[in-house]
């Protein structure tokens, strides 16, 4: 019971940090979890905390892609102990976070290189990674880039009034 109220404890700690601006680095988890394209809950010190992927925005699971982006989500993820490094808390209390997988690579970068999300410039607007990463993409038509006009999750969520 002790061991449970500290790891909680940990967590909520945690969640203050980034609430505060401060970047917690080097965590890491579990990721136990794939809830759509650019959402993940990773186990951290037995509490598990919903986190938003840095810099990206996956199809909406009812969107055309969304499906896909969430399978290539999990079989990059699903399972790994991943790195976290937050960013913030969001409006949706979701972390936003760099996920780093097991080999070194950024599951946000990874995702838009396979044209499974689109670099989210609103948000990661000076992130010149993603944005070569998404015109890469583009350019080979891989993914949701395949389609003539994919439409983005920004858009998508105004239609369907999310």
């Amino acid at each position: 019971m002790e061991f449970r109220l500290f790891d909680r404890c940990r967590a909520a700690a945690i969640l203050i940090a980034v609430a505060f601006g401060v970047q917690a680095q080097n965590l890491k988890g579990k990721v136990t979890r794939i809830i759509d394209g650019d959402t993940i809950e990773v186990l951290l010190n037995n509490s598990p905390i919903t986190v938003r992927l840095n810099g990206i925005d996956a199809p909406e699971s009812d969107q055309m892609f969304g499906s896909r982006a969430r399978q290539v989500c999990s079989e990059l993820a699903f399972g790994k102990l991943v790195g976290l490094i937050l960013f913030e808390r969001e409006r949706y209390n979701r972390i936003v976070a760099d996920v780093i997988l097991p080999d070194g690579r950024n599951l946000s970068q990874e995702l838009v290189r396979g044209g499974a999300a689109w670099w989210f410039r609103r948000y990661a607007a000076h992130d010149e990674k993603l944005r070569l990463l998404e015109e890469e993409a583009r350019d080979d038509k891989r993914g949701l880039w395949a389609d003539l006009s994919p439409m983005p999750p920004w858009e998508f969520r105004k239609l369907s009034k999310r």
